[in-house]
């Protein structure tokens, strides 16, 4: 399957939409804000702010949360500036980036109410456009970019890595049971994907520029030691009682891998070491639980059926397009993700599962390009 055609988030503000079951990615986001906001004031003590500050969020998707970082991301300028005795602010321009099948459309409605509670409280001009496009591959102008960021994205692959076939089995991504060649396949797709994903952003962006990503990996190096990701061997555990019941073919299941990787430590940072373009200023690790949920999370108090029917309803926001697209419009997702929530939540009980979230900040290098 083409992903650029079919991968997006369910669209709309439906009850399974994406914009209804994103709060996880909110948690991740505001766990990045001591990076970040040291990010900045980094930048503005070296660099100071430009007239025009030219903001880029990658895989934006289409829920609230990129106006949850705008709104972050100006009350941290107007901080700056206020500290440093600065009577004008920068004006900012926000470029939301994501695959053309993204639902912009409901993006853009929440850009037009973000606006007008917005923009006249925080008193700083701030002008926001969608940007369709991969970004594995350039989407700016040379040196044009001041900051980029991009939360939950670059976990995601631009393809099924090559020769899989039906070789993973029951499997849907890598597992302790996955053969040599689907690890090695997994690793060497990743390693193409974020080294263009470094190469595309070194043309883009400013000497001096930053860039702070945030992203699923995993905390051991081997990935055949321990289930790299339970989230999803546990999904593949219930289409495969669907094959039980003869609700799903074999075939279709032997054949369906999902196109994330989850990369430890040392393989972030050989990529960016390799490519050459940026400094790795900072890199810091988050836990982020599966169930997290953001105003009133009590990781004291769990309640497995509470908790599987949230990270049912968060799975299902990113994997139904992919599901519906391979095994078929017949396919019953209120089945796959009952059965998912119960299985999920079983999970849980057992291992508080978390989200290993990499996070890490960079810097453009100056190069002879960059002074041309």
């Amino acid at each position: 399957m083409e992903l650029k055609k079919i991968f997006h988030m369910i669209a709309g503000d439906g009850e399974t939409s994406y914009a209804k079951n994103s709060v996880l990615t909110k948690v991740v986001i505001s766990k990045t804000w001591p990076v970040l906001d040291e990010t900045l004031k980094d930048m503005f003590t070296k660099n100071g702010f430009p007239k025009c500050m030219k903001i880029a969020d990658l895989g934006c998707s289409s829920g609230p949360n990129p106006f949850f970082f705008i709104s972050h991301i100006m009350d941290t300028i107007k901080d700056l500036c206020k500290h440093n005795n600065l009577n004008s602010l920068p004006q900012l321009e926000v470029l939301l980036n994501d695959l053309p099948s993204n639902d912009f459309n409901n993006l853009f409605k929440l850009e037009s109410n973000f606006n007008q509670n917005n923009l006249k409280e925080k008193k700083l001009d701030c002008f926001i456009y969608g940007v369709p496009g991969s970004f594995y591959g350039r989407l700016f102008p040379s040196n044009t970019l001041n900051f980029v960021f991009s939360s939950f994205s670059v976990h995601w692959l631009s393809q099924i890595p090559e020769g899989l076939g039906k070789n993973n089995k029951e499997n849907i991504y890598m597992a302790i049971t996955s053969p040599p060649k689907v690890f090695e396949a997994y690793a060497n797709q990743f390693t193409r994907d974020f080294s263009r994903f470094l190469s595309s952003r070194a043309d883009e962006i400013t000497f001096g520029g930053r860039m702070v990503l945030a992203f699923v990996g995993r905390s051991f190096a081997d990935p055949s030691s321990k289930d790299p990701f339970p989230l999803l061997t546990v999904l593949g555990e219930a289409l495969s009682d669907m094959v039980a019941q003869g609700l799903v073919k074999e075939d279709d299941l032997y054949s369906f891998n999902v196109p994330i990787y989850t990369p430890c430590v040392q393989e972030v940072e050989a990529i960016i070491s390799n490519d050459g373009s940026f400094n790795l200023d900072k890199m810091d690790i988050v836990n982020v639980p599966y169930d997290a949920r953001y105003d009133d999370y009590d990781d004291t108090i769990f309640d497995k059926y509470k908790s599987g029917k949230l990270v049912a309803g968060n799975v299902r926001a990113f994997m139904e397009p992919m599901l519906v697209s391979h095994f078929g419009s017949s396919i019953n997702l209120d089945v796959v993700f009952d059965i998912y929530a119960r299985k999920i939540g079983e999970h849980l009980s057992k291992e508080r599962s978390p989200y290993f979230t990499i996070v890490i900040s960079l810097t453009r290098k100056f190069t002879e390009e960059t002074s041309d």
